[in-house]
Order: structure tokens, then C-alpha cells, then sequence
């Protein structure tokens, strides 16, 4: 299961056995009568000690528990060489040398279609979608508009097995002993959290420089990537230089690519809502001023989604029952163990509160399940505790297995809320803010509503919606913004704002309906690439003093980009595709781009097709590009358009290839 890496090299699983056919230039082979000593060594330092070196003769029959070789020809001048590794060698180039001459070089990979390997999974519909696909779906935008962004994992792509390799080469573990690396390989604990700190490079050469502002000089912005080849090899062929920049689906995608070219079951998750816990209370303080927006006192944060991974693997070194998939996130936030990694760490341990368990449960568990207070900071320097209700750890998505369809996989990670069950995880983490908290039946409710598609480029309105529960007529004060919010949460410029100082509220449950106009001349400038903008609504009861807010992201909507494909897709054949979008702005679009890859499709290259013209508005951008497909098989063709006013909006056609 390794032909998509070609067959200029030999490629093999673990625990599963290959053939060597071998030509003799004299005499014959006769059974029991001719003998061959094999020897096989990895990394720079073999031992038998570490298991990184192994010296067998020929048995009557393979053995898949240990290294072991038989003869599998009938006599004659050439011999059919059956060799077996056991399913626990380590991962990595492996030397074979052949009595006192031939040497056989080859590189042995995790097997998941083995029973005895720690990474075994029992589905082969799962195995296509977790070590076979080249591409799949992230998740980015909001909690209430996931936006699905194709990405080309390119596992198997030309040079990239060679580069997931050469992480492992260039770990600092590695470089500080070769031998004890090289037997850690074995174990895919150790090769998860190996790769979580080598896909960022702050502490190490590792692949991915992070950057979160709007300051790309000396790099790409983070969504200009579509996929793992060209960062792997920008990597590879500089030295491991550290290529810039990467956001956490960046890192996460990566760490994707290299985790299945290595042989290990990966799935890129979205955690929306996800907090960023600095000081492991389980606690998010966040302040804002009297207008409702937020001021930054802590480093404690609410990112609109996070990005990670899950490996699937056994977990021998921790008590039974948290064996399966086990988060590995290598965005580098916080410091575990001197270094900026995160995991592995089991699902199951988030889900039942057991923080004590290896690696980074509390960090994780906070992602999910941290509690959030907000206080009111006045000019005077007095704080006050205000009454909002913002939930973390919401629609955490995955792609579904042989679907482009979206899978929440929430209930893997937490017992449904109120439940008993909640209240156990909660008690074993010790987490006493969730126990402690009451429902709050408050006297007034505030909450904002939006339209139901808001498309960048429009003018549309929001709405603050306030209902008076009590039996009194309140007065109050209504301060309604929005600003444009970067995803981990960082304020932009003011979007849009009303403050109005006399609002009246009927009693029993009368309800007040305020709009606040979003003006695309206002917005347009202030926008980050990630088309999110900020609304909050606070209201303040003159009577009782007591502060409501609501918060809420929006996501603006990308125009859709359209491909047509034109001609039977066959291998090996050259294939057409229009591209087309539609400039959905009132203004004109000029500098328009689009750049085209896809595994199996675009020989690991980027076709890039630039426009001479200015695309007013409404009309189209429009261009045709050419490519050979190499292999038979749903593929991906992913698209990515810029230009001076529209940025890095992503598209993708499934293209069924035929042999």
C-alpha cells in the first residue's frame, strides 16, 4: 500500500512481509543446502539493544513477530527473497545487506493495516480517508457559518516522504542522540510529539514560522497557502529554513500531510469558540470598556476556531480505555515540557476530566470546556462583573470519512451539557467555576441576530434584540459596535456603531428590536483577510446598574468560485478547466490571480494564471489552465484567487479521473 509513493525507491509497512528477487551470477539455489545471512540497521548508531539493528538467517517460513526471511522460489538461478520486519521496528531508511555483498536500501512506514501495529485501524473505508486521501476539508469562519476550505495534503507527492523524514532527522532529540531517537521511532507517542514541536520552529528548525498580524514582509500570508507540498518542500530544499508564515490550520494540515506519510491515521479538527487558557484556572477573564469592546488585560483568549490534529494509536503507557484518537496540536501556544508542543493526549481523557494523564490534558480540556467572565473596566479604574453568556468549545468539525460532507464530533470531546456525566468530568478536573455556575434567569436578555447569508461586498443589517422578563418598565442605555476581528480574537477599527442613551422597555417580556447598518464603504478597509467582524451589544439598567452583553462573530461570505472541467479526465491524458468568479464588489478588481494544484493533477507544481484587465463589478474573472493527471481516482482541484480587493478566496471541483 505504498505505489502512490512511486517505485524508484522501495517503500514498505511494518509487520507485513516484501519480496527481493535476486539474481545469482553463479550456481543454483538448492534448499537447505545454501545459507544467507541478512543484516538490517537503522539510524547512526545500530544496536540490537534499541532494536535498531537485527542479524537473521533464512527459516523454513516468515515470522511476523520479529525480523525473519524464506525463500519463496522454487530452485534455480534466481531466488524470491520473502523478508518480514515486526510490527513494533522502528520507523525510518533501514540498510539490508545480503551475506558479504548486495545491499538493499529501503524506508519502513507505520502499518494501520496491521493487527499487531499500535496505529492498527479495522476499516478500510476509514484507512482511504485517514493515510490514503491527498486532500480533504478544514473548517474555518464561525460557530454559526462553518466555511469549508479545501487543502491539498499531498502526502505522496514527489520529495515530500523525504522531507517528512528529514523532520525526524532534524528534531533536536535526534541531534542530541541519534541512537535513542532512532529506536523512539518506533513508538508513534513519541513520533506525535516529535512532530508537534517540529512543524513549528520555536524551538528548533522546525518547518512553520507563525505569524498573527497583518505584517507578511518577508513571507505569504498564511491563506495564500492551498496546501502541504509547497511548504514541505520551501523547507526541504532551504536548508530548513523555517517558511513563513503558517496560522493554526496551517501548522495543523502540515502535521496532517506528515502524519500520514508516515503512516499514522490523522484528521484535521476545527474547535470553534476555542479558548486559550494561559494560567490553567479553567478560566477566561476577558474586560471591555463601557462601549461594550473589548480591552486587552489578559493573554487569556477566545479564538473564533482552532485548528489541530488527532492521531490514531494505542495507548499502552497510560491505564486502559484511552486507546483511538489522541489530539496533537503543533500551533505553538503554550510551552510542554521546556518546548512548544501539545499531545498526544486521548479524546477520552478531555471527556472525562482526566487532566492528569499524558500529554497536556489541562490545556486541551480548557480549549473545550473553560468557563468565560467578563467584567466592565470604567474610565475610573473600577471593575464590575457583567452578565453575558459565551460558550467555548462549540461544533468542533471534522470532514467526513468518503464525503466532502462535515462531521461534528463534539459528543467525543464533552457529555452533553447539564448532563450527569458533565458534572463527573467536571468534578475529576477539578473544574469548580462550571459547578458553582447557576443558571441565570435574569431579569433582561439581550441577544444579536444577523441575516441569514451575509456576502462581502453588500450592505445588510444586524440586530440587537433585548426582552424585558421583569414585571417592571426599565430604562436603559444601549451601546451597539462592531470591529473587525482577526480569528484568534484581535481587534481591528470600528465597523459600525450606535449608542443610545434612552431606551425604553415595556415589562413583561416586551421586546426591543434595534438595527445597526453594516456599510460595505465602512467595512470594506478595516476588514482582515479573514472576513470576520465583531458585534457587541451591551445594555446598562439605570435602575439596578447591573451590565448585559452580547457578543457574536460574523463571517462575510466569499463569492463562489465556479470550475468547469472540459474533456473526459483520463491518466495520462492533458485536461482543461475554466475557472470563473464572479466580482461580487462595487468596485473594480484589478491584479486578479488564480493559482491551481491539486495530488495527482498538477505533477506537485502550482499553475498560476494571471488577468491583464481590470474585472468591474459584476462582471467575471475568467481563465483556462492545463494539466496531466498521473493516477486514476477522485482528486482534488483546488483554486485560490487575489486580487487588490479580494483576497485569497479558496474553491475546489472534484474531478474523477479514469485509467
Amino acid at each position: 500500500r505504498t505505489e502512490l509513493n512511486g517505485v524508484e525507491r522501495l517503500i514498505v509497512r511494518r509487520g507485513q512481509s516484501f519480496t527481493i528477487n535476486l539474481h545469482l551470477r553463479s550456481g543454483v539455489y538448492q534448499p537447505g543446502g545454501s545459507a544467507l545471512d541478512l543484516t538490517v540497521e537503522t539510524g547512526p548508531q545500530p544496536s540490537d539493544q534499541y532494536g535498531t539493528q537485527a542479524s537473521f538467517g533464512l527459516t523454513d517460513q516468515i515470522d511476523t513477530s520479529r525480523w525473519s526471511a524464506a525463500i519463496t522460489s522454487p530452485p534455480g538461478n534466481m531466488v524470491s527473497l520473502s523478508i518480514c520486519s515486526p510490527p513494533d521496528a522502528p520507523i525510518g531508511r533501514w540498510r539490508l545487506t545480503l551475506g558479504q555483498g548486495g545491499r538493499v536500501d529501503f524506508v519502513l512506514l507505520y502499518n494501520p493495516w496491521c493487527s499487531g501495529d499500535v496505529v492498527y485501524m479495522d476499516s478500510e473505508e476509514k484507512l482511504r480517508e485517514y493515510i490514503l486521501a491527498q486532500d480533504g476539508i478544514i473548517y474555518r469562519g464561525g460557530w454559526k457559518y462553518p466555511i469549508p476550505t479545501p487543502w491539498n495534503y499531498g502526502q505522496f507527492e514527489d520529495g515530500i516522504l523525504n522531507a517528512c523524514l528529514r523532520i525526524l532527522d532534524m528534531n533536536p532529540k535526534c541531534l542530541r542522540n541519534p541512537g535513542k531517537d532512532a529506536s523512539g521511532r518506533r513508538n508513534p507517542i513519541y513520533v506525535s510529539r516529535v512532530l508537534s514541536a517540529m512543524v513549528n520552529c520555536n524551538d528548533d528548525k522546525g518547518v512553520l514560522q507563525g505569524r498573527w498580524t497583518d505584517d507578511y514582509d518577508g513571507g505569504v500570508s498564511p491563506l495564500s497557502w492551498k496546501g502541504s507540498v509547497e511548504i514541505l518542500r520551501n523547507w526541504d530544499t532551504n536548508a530548513c529554513q523555517p517558511v513563513r508564515f503558517g496560522q493554526c490550520w496551517v501548522f495543523a494540515a502540515v502535521a496532517c500531510s506528515v502524519s500520514r506519510a508516515l503512516g499514522i491515521p490523522c484528521r484535521l479538527v476545527t474547535n470553534y469558540n476555542s479558548a486559550h487558557d494561559t494560567n490553567s484556572n479553567l478560566v477566561i477573564e476577558r474586560y471591555v470598556d463601557e462601549n461594550g469592546q473589548l480591552v486587552q488585560k489578559s493573554r487569556d483568549m477566545i479564538w473564533n476556531y482552532h485548528c489541530w490534529v488527532e492521531n490514531w494509536m494505542t495507548r499502552p503507557d497510560l491505564k486502559p480505555g484511552f486507546d483511538g484518537w489522541q489530539v496533537m496540536d503543533p500551533t505553538p501556544q503554550e510551552k510542554s515540557e521546556g518546548v512548544y508542543c501539545c499531545g498526544p493526549i486521548p479524546l477520552k481523557a478531555i471527556k472525562e476530566g482526566e487532566l492528569t494523564d499524558k500529554y497536556d490534558a489541562p490545556f486541551v480540556f480548557a480549549e473545550v470546556n473553560a468557563d468565560v467572565h467578563t467584567f466592565m473596566k470604567r474610565k475610573d479604574g473600577s471593575t464590575k462583573k457583567i452578565i453575558s453568556s459565551v460558550h467555548v468549545g462549540l461544533k468542533i468539525s471534522t470532514k467526513s470519512v468518503g464525503s466532502d460532507r462535515r462531521e461534528d464530533i463534539t459528543h467525543l470531546y464533552k457529555y452533553p451539557e447539564g448532563s450527569d456525566e458533565e458534572r463527573e468530568a467536571f468534578t475529576k478536573a477539578n473544574h469548580q467555576n462550571k459547578l458553582l455556575q447557576q443558571q441565570d434567569n435574569a431579569g433582561l436578555l439581550i441577544v444579536i441576530k444577523v441575516s441569514t447569508e451575509m456576502r462581502k461586498g453588500c450592505d445588510f443589517d444586524v440586530f440587537a434584540v433585548i426582552t424585558n422578563n421583569t414585571p417592571n418598565e426599565k430604562k436603559c442605555r444601549l451601546v451597539f459596535g462592531s470591529r473587525a476581528v482577526s480569528y484568534n480574537g484581535i481587534l481591528g477599527e470600528n465597523c459600525g456603531f450606535k449608542d443610545l442613551l434612552n431606551v425604553q422597555l415595556a415589562p413583561g417580556e416586551g421586546q426591543l428590536r434595534v438595527a445597526l447598518r453594516m456599510n460595505y464603504s465602512k467595512y470594506a478597509e478595516n476588514l482582515t483577510e479573514d472576513n470576520l467582524i465583531r458585534l457587541a451589544a451591551l445594555l446598562l439598567d439605570y435602575g439596578t446598574q447591573e451590565a448585559y452583553l452580547a457578543v457574536r462573530n460574523v463571517v462575510l461570505v466569499n463569492p463562489e468560485i465556479k470550475v468547469r472541467i472540459l474533456g473526459e479526465p483520463k491518466e495520462n491524458r492533458k485536461l482543461a478547466a475554466e475557472i470563473t468568479l464572479q466580482n461580487p464588489l462595487p468596485v473594480p478588481l484589478q491584479n486578479c490571480c488564480f493559482t491551481v494544484e491539486g495530488s495527482n493533477l498538477t505533477g506537485g507544481q502550482v499553475i498560476t494564471e494571471r488577468l491583464n484587465s481590470t474585472v468591474e463589478p459584476g462582471q467575471d474573472a475568467k481563465v483556462k489552465i492545463y494539466f496531466t493527471p498521473t493516477h486514476s481516482g477522485l482528486r482534488k482541484l483546488v483554486v485560490d484567487f487575489d486580487s487588490n480587493k479580494l483576497c485569497h478566496v479558496k474553491g475546489y471541483r472534484n474531478v474523477i479521473i479514469g485509467k
